[in-house]
């Protein structure tokens, strides 16, 4: 079968599309495909089977899907598009985004490097209100937790009976 575009070469991308149940056909070759827009979704390569899989298979998403874990040398940001090897050489993230795309890389390094995760700096004492409240009621759930953990009821009910006043005290949505 010819490209139905140049008809000189052998059509080798067939395309079937169905819009408003109604189905058009094109054959066309490669040339005329690429030509055409047809193969965008390559993005320029050549089009094979090969190399469709390749680029199923390097895509960060599409391994993800699979339950596996995207190589971190892979990773990129979508927001600045810095890579995981860039970090590492530098020692810089590129913007706030990064930290939840290198979020199972940093986890560790951070409770490494700083003995825990989350940000245990300064708050300002007159606009920091409501956010010592919150880390308190943090706080008072896991001690709850480990004295239920260690069944101490006595003193869960001294806890849950404070968790309670502080959430009165922040108001609906307190957490």
């Amino acid at each position: 079968m010819l490209c139905e575009e140049c008809q000189m070469r052998p059509a080798t991308v067939h395309i079937r599309r169905t819009i408003n149940n109604e189905t058009t056909e094109r054959h066309l070759c490669q040339e005329c495909a690429r030509e055409t827009g047809e193969l965008n979704i390559i993005g320029g390569s050549e089009f094979s089977l090969p190399n469709l899989f390749a680029t199923l298979l390097d895509s960060d998403a599409f391994v993800k899907h699979l339950g596996l874990k995207p190589d971190p040398g892979t990773l990129k940001c979508p927001a600045c598009g810095l890579t995981y090897g860039e970090f590492k050489a530098g020692g810089r993230l590129g913007c706030d985004r990064c930290y939840g795309t290198y979020r199972e890389q940093l986890t560790p390094l951070l409770s490494r490097l700083h003995g825990q995760v989350q940000h245990a700096g300064k708050i300002p004492w007159r606009a920091g209100h409501d956010l010592r409240a919150r880390q308190e009621l943090r706080e008072l759930k896991q001690a709850l937790n480990r004295a239920v953990e260690r069944e101490a009821f006595e003193e869960a009910a001294m806890l849950r009976d404070r968790i309670r006043a502080l959430e009165k005290k922040l108001g609906p949505g307190g957490e």
